[in-house]
């Protein structure tokens, strides 16, 4: 299981919700923001209106897998924030790659398919 940086100080949160980029999908938002850190870190925030504590897990636990399997391709210092929503608890970790992967390739964090930068 590969380890992964991850962002846990209340600054960095608000930061990113105040000063970064989003992208938002009824199943997950993601927020990025560039950092000086020279790698990917990574925080999720799961809310009570998601569910009770078994159901916020499954959320973190799906959100992380999805992130797991993304991880090589994120190249260079950017801090990401997935915010779970009620319906990520009812999808699989493939789906929620899929989705995470379409918003990190609009906010600029993954290249293009084509290799040309956007």
């Amino acid at each position: 299981m590969a380890r992964f940086a991850v962002l846990n100080r209340n600054g960095d949160f608000r930061a990113l919700y105040h000063r970064g980029k989003s992208q938002v999908h009824p199943a997950l938002v993601t927020y990025v923001r560039k950092s000086r850190t020279g790698y990917p870190r990574m925080g999720i925030t799961t809310g009570k209106k998601v569910g009770c504590a078994v159901r916020r897990n499954r959320c973190r636990r799906v959100i992380r897998e999805a992130y797991r399997a993304l991880l090589p391709s994120i190249q260079g210092g950017w801090d990401l924030v997935f915010v779970a929503r009620h319906r990520t608890g009812e999808l699989k970790s493939t789906r929620i790659r899929r989705i995470m992967e379409a918003q990190l390739r609009a906010l600029g964090v993954i290249r293009p398919k084509d290799g040309k930068t956007p």
